[in-house]
């Protein structure tokens, strides 16, 4: 039987490419297509910059009308407030107020309800003074030992304040308050300060156990 002979298949032509030549005028059209899209670029970035800006004006706005909120909310809650610990000052230092430390064996003959100790920066709410003795008092709606603590500071500044204009009083301190635990009251009267709280219609002067602490 004779062999089979295989049919070869005829070769592919190569099919030449040409390379197309760049002109001039296909340059400038590249750039021109470039300064367009650097343009809509341009343009696009400016629109969300304008966007931008308008949104913080807008959260400005908002804010700074929250701002002006909160400061006429805060200047009412502080007028209040002084409003209040006003009303405890008027309450507390009355002309009862003598007559409470005379039964603890204490005599004073006046009494200040606000006065500025010039040059220690020292605001003392009310005062009871003689001849010789003053009791500075603190007054807080609510007591803290931090208001102590304070408090002891400042007595400290009225001391040096009264040996520079030789002011040979004994001073002591008092806290006054409406509100406070167990716990505090013990801590200003350790620390030898008279406590003074409201009772009924009045008030009551407790006096430390230990010794008063005298500046």
């Amino acid at each position: 039987m004779p062999a089979k002979v295989s049919a070869k298949k005829p070769a592919k032509k190569a099919v030449k490419k040409t390379t197309k030549k760049v002109t001039w005028d296909d340059v400038q059209a590249g750039f021109r297509e470039l300064q367009e899209l650097h343009k809509e670029t341009e343009r696009a970035l400016n629109k969300s910059l304008e966007e931008v800006h308008k949104a913080h004006k807008e959260t400005e706005k908002t804010l700074n009308k929250a701002i002006e909120e909160s400061k006429i909310t805060l200047n009412k809650a502080i007028g209040g407030l002084s409003n209040t610990l006003g009303s405890i000052v008027e309450h507390i230092m009355t002309p009862d107020l003598p007559q409470k430390f005379k039964k603890l064996g204490y005599s004073f003959n006046r009494i200040v309800t606000y006065k500025i100790a010039e040059g220690v920066h020292a605001q003392i709410d009310g005062m009871l003074e003689n001849g010789e003795q003053a009791v500075a008092v603190e007054v807080k709606t609510t007591l803290r030992k931090a208001d102590i603590d304070e408090h002891l500071v400042r007595m400290e500044k009225i001391r040096k304040y009264a040996d520079e204009h030789n002011d040979k009083r004994q001073f002591m301190g008092a806290m006054a308050t409406t509100i406070t635990d167990k716990s505090t009251r013990e801590y200003a009267l350790k620390n030898g300060l008279f406590v003074i709280e409201p009772s009924g219609e009045n008030v009551k002067v407790t006096k430390p156990e230990g010794d008063v602490r005298v500046w």
